[in-house]
């Protein structure tokens, strides 16, 4: 009888640890949904072995034709290029546009100024560059037109000594709010200044959404605007305005070439 006893003890005691064990399993550990859905939304927009995807317009020339290979791809990286325009730049601006109007989004793209300024180049176009964006359409500028209607990052490269921070807002052809105020300069430097040196790789970020605009380095937000609008005094801006409406809620985006070389390794694009 006493067996008996213990022997129902010992299967109280194992049915009760089994029932516990059941009733608590282990939490499994895992990713927010939403960083998992942001992280596999980032789409890359180049594709590191052509220009696929991509229209160049240059100042002077037609629509689509790439005068001196000036954008090439090789080794994974699109190279800005400027080693067949001779000994004058001759103001032969230009940008690659990526071919797809967007509105919402968020767009990463790392860069890095190299080597010398082409010959006869403004002496602003030392270490200058920019991601345009809202832009109008590459198909609707003129063949002697050398920057679109647009806002614009503007990609400052320090040239080892002097201030020169990158991230300001250049506006051609629009106007934009800074802290309620309408912006009264092409370009307005940011709120946080950055100078990046020598040729390293830059990251920077542009943060689209419902008229709310934001400048990000390495990271690090540096400038916020808002309400774009197209300004009615601007003699290639007030063709595009339809209905009296200036808001500008969409556009395309583009890489500019201004004179000194630069690279791009990676363009990612995450739409909202």
């Amino acid at each position: 009888m006493k067996n008996f006893v213990y022997a129902l003890f010992l299967c109280f005691l194992f049915f009760s640890s089994c029932k516990e064990k059941k009733s608590t399993p282990q939490k499994e550990i895992s990713e927010p949904v939403e960083q998992k859905t942001a992280l596999n939304n980032w789409k890359p927009l180049f594709n590191g072995t052509n220009l696929d995807g991509w229209t160049m317009k240059i100042m002077g020339y037609p629509l689509g034709e790439n005068f001196g290979n000036t954008f090439r791809v090789s080794g994974g990286i699109l190279s800005v290029r400027y080693d067949a325009y001779g000994e004058d730049f001759n103001n032969r601006f230009g940008a690659l546009y990526f071919n797809e109007k967007l509105a919402n989004y968020r767009l990463k793209v790392e860069y890095r100024f190299v080597g010398e300024t082409a010959p006869g180049a403004p002496e602003w176009g030392f270490r200058d560059s920019g991601v345009q964006f809202h832009s109008q359409s590459p198909a609707s500028l003129k063949t002697d037109q050398p920057f679109p209607v647009s806002l614009e990052y503007n990609l400052h490269g320090g040239n080892g000594t002097d201030e020169r921070p990158v991230g300001a807002i250049c506006a051609n052809g629009m106007l934009v709010e800074l802290n309620g105020q309408q912006n009264i300069s092409y370009c307005t430097p940011p709120l946080v200044k950055r100078t990046l040196h020598g040729d390293q790789w830059v990251t920077l970020e542009i943060d689209v959404k419902d008229g709310e605009i934001t400048h990000y380095v390495n990271g690090e937000e540096i400038l916020s605007y808002s309400n774009p609008t197209y300004n009615n005094e601007h003699e290639i801006a007030k063709t595009l305005i339809v209905n009296g409406d200036v808001s500008v809620k969409d556009g395309y985006i583009s890489l500019q070439s201004n004179s000194h070389p630069i690279d791009f390794r990676k363009i990612e694009l995450l739409k909202y």
